[in-house]
Parts: structure tokens; sequence; C-alpha cells
């Protein structure tokens, strides 16, 4: 009797012993299986088509198969919908601005968006339908330069480097027409959403152009610009950004490799010849 009651007692403890250990094995097949189907989802990435469309389509076609990584792109046309929608979760990240750009954006916006990977530079130009030389621009001169702070600045800067206006010495990234101490010809300032810029060269004497809008248009910045920007000590590199708290997504940390490797920056220098400059 004694015996037959201890091997019911311990059939008792091996089934409780069985199904305390299920229960336990079970949640972590459940998020194993969530882990590895958020890595196996595409990445939603918003980018300008040239050349950021240019560079992350050779990116997902030619090397993100081999890592494993499924890239979804999805393109804009303005320098604003991007930042908005991966701010709200629409993107997993973007890839067509400057630090200065969204730092400015972030501050003006509220949106906590950060830097991941620096890929490349696409130099700001001064360019022209009327003109073949910046010092032909004729007193009185219309120059369309970017409506945004930092582009804005930005081809101010251009402009008081090449000697066509002077600014205060702290002027900075942000710099204004407020900004300009010297301006011999008299020069006026059409400030246009960046996109537009290339479509107002037949309307004004001139235009400072971002590299990617410079582009599209088929302005070849290298050959093309009256003056363009120089590379070396140059803030404006575009890279790749994430919403804050998502820089450490497998997905994203594998395609800030790819996008900062030999590969892309072979491409880079065979497709665009100088008109776009690797940073990495």
């Amino acid at each position: 009797m004694r015996k037959l009651l201890g091997l019911l007692l311990a059939a008792g403890l091996s089934l409780g012993l069985t199904a305390c250990g299920g229960s336990s094995s079970e949640p972590e097949t459940a998020a194993g299986d969530a882990t590895a189907s958020a890595s196996a989802e595409p990445l939603k990435v918003g980018v300008t088509p040239v050349p950021h469309g240019q560079i992350l389509k050779f990116v997902s076609d030619t090397l993100a198969p081999s890592a494993g990584l499924k890239i979804e792109i999805v393109e804009f046309n303005d320098y604003v919908q991007p930042n908005l929608q991966l701010q709200d979760g629409q993107l997993d990240a973007n890839y067509f601005q400057h630090r200065p750009y969204l730092e400015d954006f972030n501050a003006s916006k509220g949106t906590k968006l950060t830097f991941v990977a620096d890929v490349h530079l696409e130099p700001l130009g001064l360019y022209s339908s009327k003109i073949k030389n910046v010092a032909e621009l004729p007193e009185g001169a219309t120059i369309a330069v970017p409506n945004d702070a930092t582009n804005l600045g930005r081809a101010l800067k251009l402009l008081a480097d090449n000697g066509v206006i002077t600014l205060k010495a702290d002027a900075g990234i942000t710099a204004t027409e407020r900004d300009i101490t010297g301006n011999p010809k008299k020069l006026k300032f059409q400030p246009l959403e960046a996109a537009q810029l290339p479509r107002s060269l037949p309307d004004v004497d001139a235009a400072v152009i971002n590299g990617n809008y410079a582009l599209e248009a088929d302005l070849n910045p290298a050959t093309d610009a009256l003056i363009l920007e120089k590379a070396e000590g140059n803030p404006y590199v575009n890279g790749l950004v994430v919403a804050e708290g998502k820089e450490n997504d497998p997905r994203i940390t594998e395609l800030a490799r790819l996008l900062t490797g030999p590969e892309v920056k072979q491409y880079i220098e065979q497709t665009f010849k100088g008109s776009v400059i690797p940073a990495f």
C-alpha cells in the first residue's frame, strides 16, 4: 500500500513539474517568434528621389537581400513630410537631410529625430540659364534661394564665400538677409520652397539650388554650377535618420552598415561623378 501511494505521489509531482515547464516555455517561444517576425518586416524608408532614392534602391536590390534585409522605399518631393511621418511612426527611417536642417526641424516642430549615419554630400550650387559666370550677374539681379532657415543660411554663405556678398562674422548657419553687410550689386533675394528652385530659373537671374533638386532637373553640379560648395569641412552631409529610441533596431543598424560600405561608395562615385560625394 505504501509502495502504491509513493508511486502515485511521484507521478503527481512529475505532472506538476511538466505543467510548470510547459507554461514557462510557451511565452519564450512566442517572444522569439515575435522578435523574428519584427526583424522580417520590411523597413520603410522615406527618401527624396534623387540621389537618395537611387542610392537606396541600389542597396535594396544589390546588397540587402544577402543581408536578410527587406526595404520598402517611400518617395517624397518635399522636406517636411518625411520627418513628420517618421515622427508619427509611418516610416522606420528617412534619408534626405543634413544635420543642420534636422536640428532646426526638431527645434521648430517639437519632433524627436536623430542622425544614425553620414552617407553623402550634395554640394549646393548657384545656377543660371542667363549667364555663364558669376561675375556676369547684373546690378539688381534677382537670385532665388531656399526658404527654409538652414538652407537659406547655407545659400548666403555660398555667395559670401565666393565674394558675391559679405555677411556678419557671427552670422552662422542660419544667416538671413539681415546678416548681409555688403551687397555691391544690390542683389534681390527671392525665397522659394527648395523643390521649386530649378523651375524658377527662367524667371530669375540665378538660383541657389540644393544638389538633389539640381540632379532631378538634369543639372550637373560638377559642370553646370557657376559656383559650388566645397566638400572639405562641410557640415551639410546627408544621412540616415530615425526616431529617438530606434537607433538600435537591428534592421536600422544593418541598413547603416550597408549605406556606408565600400559598394555604396563605389556606386556613388561611378554614378554621380563628383555631383554627389561619399562622406565615409
